[in-house]
């Protein structure tokens, strides 16, 4: 090979590996907010919940600290089940904050959330992939890793997300350490912790320590965990023993009500959006008696259930409008936000994907959604993960990106230069003023295309779907890793060996010494 063969390709290289560095790693929305509610629905629904709050209570099953915890700060207790005042909970709630910043190994993909920014991270949980060739099956820790590395290249993903899959040949008790581990060599983005069990999330805390530092991670979060409310009106000992341990390590949560609306809450938007907020601020104001200052995100997901088939339905009207409001309440108490995201039913990246995912992304990007999770990736209600469907949202993310920046007003953008040039009864596409803004006038699609018939059907008639196929293929031939520390992969080693042996003997879990 040649000297310039090799610049080249070390040139198109570099580029590829700037561009997946996070070229879009903080984008903030121009747009006005849309919004359902007034301020008189405002302050209806802050006085619903706190109503639920306290005169039916939170239960709290199987974690005796936390009701402890709310006792000592104010709180009535009733067997299981605690009962707070407005002004007992808003005196914590005003403790988070309302941005903050998220640590990435590439400082470049640090995340800034909370005010006018939009952070879109991947899909989350599903125990299945599915792909053009294979169809649907049982994910795999090689299928993790290849979603780390997708997601890690795909420049409009600013957070490379959490459980990207389940890793289902590896054994349910340590599989965390392999997809923390594969998130940290794989990507240098900021990724999700794990929220299964509480010694779960101290390893994500022990892990995010050797790579970032005790003291930095204590200053900036180096995770952002789900926890998830057992809705209606609940907290099992998983999720609040999560949120313990972030908290106290002062790390991000995002706290999320899970409500199939019609089965999990009333079929009424008001009903369900009252208890959404007061599930959540319940868990917010927890965090903050635990560790005052810890950075949440108020969130929610709310599907609508079909009422022949008992299943989520996604894209509906009334999940839009929940999104809306729900984003207001945030909004009402200066918190983050996360919801939406690229949600479906459908088993395969077809019309119904399309449709039902494009009616629950934009009410996302319009509402100002903070974190954004399942932005990508999203199939079957989040049982699957799709390769195809990933790379397909990342298309519909670019738009967004675009989109949100608004419309720029100044000369140049009036283009009274191109007018000088060309007058009336011309036309524009060799002016100068074309030329300079070539590159980046317009959106350039990298999925749908926009061929005339004849060259599409000569280039083999490919579908969107057989497209996208390409597409990710060609993008996992072409990955490198980012660079990391030998010492610190050395020490992250170290410690994921010390807990499997621990695990596999079922011995009780031991801090790490440094």
């Amino acid at each position: 090979m040649s000297r310039v063969e090799r610049s080249g390709r070390e040139a198109r290289r570099a580029a590829r590996q700037a561009q997946a560095h996070g070229a879009f790693h903080l984008l903030e929305s121009k747009l006005p907010y849309t919004e359902v509610l007034g301020q008189e629905g405002l302050g209806q629904i802050h006085k619903a919940s706190m109503r639920l709050l306290s005169d039916y209570g939170i239960l709290i099953l199987d974690y005796p600290e936390a009701i402890e915890t709310f006792k000592q700060n104010g709180a009535k207790i009733d067997g299981d089940k605690v009962f707070i005042d407005e002004a007992t909970l808003m005196h914590f709630v005003k403790m988070a904050p309302s941005s903050f910043t998220q640590l990435a190994r590439n400082p470049t993909n640090n995340l800034t959330i909370g005010g006018k920014n939009i952070v879109f991270a991947p899909v989350y949980g599903p125990p299945y992939v599915s792909d053009y060739d294979k169809g649907r099956r049982q994910s795999t820790l090689e299928d993790f890793h290849n979603f780390a590395k997708l997601t890690y290249m795909i420049p409009e993903l600013h957070s490379a997300g959490g459980t990207l899959c389940e890793p289902n040949d590896i054994d349910v008790k340590e599989r965390h350490l392999d997809m923390l581990m594969a998130h940290i060599t794989l990507s240098d983005k900021a990724f999700m912790g794990s929220v299964t069990h509480k010694d779960n999330a101290r390893d994500t805390v022990t892990m995010s320590e050797i790579l970032f530092g005790k003291e930095a991670i204590r200053e900036n979060p180096a995770t952002v965990s789900l926890v998830n409310v057992s809705s209606p009106l609940r907290y099992d000992d998983r999720m609040l023993g999560a949120l313990q341990v972030y908290a106290e390590a002062r790390q991000a949560v995002l706290l999320a009500s899970f409500i199939v609306v019609g089965a999990m809450s009333p079929t009424t938007l008001a009903a369900t959006i009252a208890q959404q907020n007061a599930e959540t601020l319940f868990g917010i104001a927890y965090a903050q008696m635990l560790n005052p200052g810890t950075p949440i995100i108020q969130g929610n997901f709310l599907p609508t259930i079909d009422m022949k088939s008992g299943a989520p339905s996604f894209g509906t009207p009334e999940a839009s409008l929940a999104l809306y409001a729900s984003a207001q309440m945030a909004r009402y108490y200066n918190l983050p936000f996360r919801s939406g995201g690229n949600l479906t039913a459908s088993r395969i990246p077809d019309a119904q994907a399309a449709y039902e995912s494009a009616n629950t992304f934009w009410p996302t990007v319009q509402a100002n959604t903070n974190f954004v999770l399942h932005a990508a990736g999203w199939l079957e209600g989040g049982l699957v993960s799709g390769y195809e469907k990933l790379i397909m949202d990342a298309e519909l993310l670019g738009m967004a990106t675009k989109y949100v920046k608004g419309l720029e007003l100044n000369d140049d953008t009036f283009a009274w230069e191109a007018y000088d040039e060309i007058g009336p009864g011309g036309h524009f596409l060799g002016a100068a003023h074309t030329m300079k803004h070539y590159d980046t006038a317009f959106y350039q699609h990298k999925v749908f295309n926009m061929d005339n018939y004849e060259k599409w059907r000569d280039e083999g008639s490919e579908d969107t779907y057989k497209r996208a196929n390409s597409i990710w293929k060609k993008m996992l031939s072409e990955y490198q890793a980012p660079a990391l520390d030998d010492a610190k992969r050395e020490e992250l080693e170290a410690f994921m060996a010390q807990r499997r042996e621990e695990l596999r003997s079922d011995k009780p879990r031991t801090e790490w010494k440094r």
